[in-house]
């Protein structure tokens, strides 16, 4: 009799016992202290952002040796034919997602300056541009280069939960300095993939009103919309300045003609995008 009482008294205390840590807050052992997890503010969100893409302007063994050298960084850089590896393509990370990278420079997206502070930039191994007869020729970028991107960058995104419209050319957050990943970068098949932004046809089509699409129209009117879109448009910006803005957006979102013209269909292409997408 005694003996049982002291075995029920024992589940009773190993009962209470189990009761009482399940009602202790999570530790965290730490090196001379202990951490109480159990109150995490409501008010914390992910530090990035924005995806930002790049292409190194050069080959992989110089591309590699800059980003890793004290100047510059950047968080992934894909090879142009990237090698095998258990039957996956080898893709190389410079940085660690919570680390700072310093890839995008003096910047500038949706009322943000500092895009490093907020990004992730994937570099691609590319030539970039040369002059042939005057003007800019690209460099197309290959295939098996783009299918490795694509799950990295879709990754990426739902890691972090990266809208749309935050997807982003270097061109596009530094229009001043840059054009990469230049004309040629495949946008529109990107965004079919859940990666980035695209405007819909039947929109750009309601926008252009029958306009021809090189129809000229005022440069301001085309500069205020890409601004609320997200561009960065300053007063006092030259003539040359604008253009650069205006040809940024059509490397991106109208690659068969980037001449930094405001026409109607740059601006019918900027209205659907930013009904779709919103105001930056």
């Amino acid at each position: 009799m005694k003996r049982c009482l002291l075995m029920s008294l024992a589940l009773l205390l190993t009962g209470c016992a189990s009761k009482k840590d399940a009602g202790q807050p999570p530790l965290v052992s730490k090196p001379g202290y202990m951490l109480d997890t159990s109150h995490p503010s409501p008010n914390a969100y992910p530090r990035v952002k924005v995806l930002v893409i790049h292409y190194t302007a050069g080959d992989f063994e110089n591309s590699l040796a800059t980003l890793t050298d004290d100047k510059v960084s950047v968080h992934y850089l894909v090879p142009e034919n990237p090698p095998q590896q258990k039957g996956k393509p080898l893709i190389w990370q410079l940085v660690p997602e919570q680390d700072l990278a310093w890839h995008a420079g003096v910047s500038f997206w949706r009322g943000a300056t500092r895009i490093n502070d907020t990004s992730i930039g994937i570099e691609l191994e590319n030539k970039g541009w040369q002059t042939v007869a005057g003007e800019k020729s690209f460099t197309p970028f290959a295939q098996s280069q783009i299918n490795a991107l694509i799950p990295l960058a879709k990754d990426i995104i739902a890691r972090y939960h990266i809208e749309p419209q935050n997807v982003v050319a270097h061109a596009d957050v530094a229009p001043q300095r840059k054009v990469d990943p230049g004309p040629l970068f495949p946008w529109q098949l990107m965004a079919q993939q859940g990666i980035g932004a695209w405007p819909d046809a039947n929109r750009v089509a309601f926008y252009l009103n029958g306009r021809l699409p090189s129809e000229r129209v005022n440069t301001g009117a085309v500069l205020d919309v890409l601004a609320r879109y997200g561009y960065e448009v300053a007063p006092g910006m030259t003539a040359d300045q604008k253009k650069r803005v205006i040809m940024a957006f059509q490397m991106h979102f109208r690659p068969a003609r980037y001449d930094g013209i405001a026409d109607a269909q740059t601006q019918a292409i900027a209205e659907a995008l930013l009904e779709k997408y919103g105001q930056g």
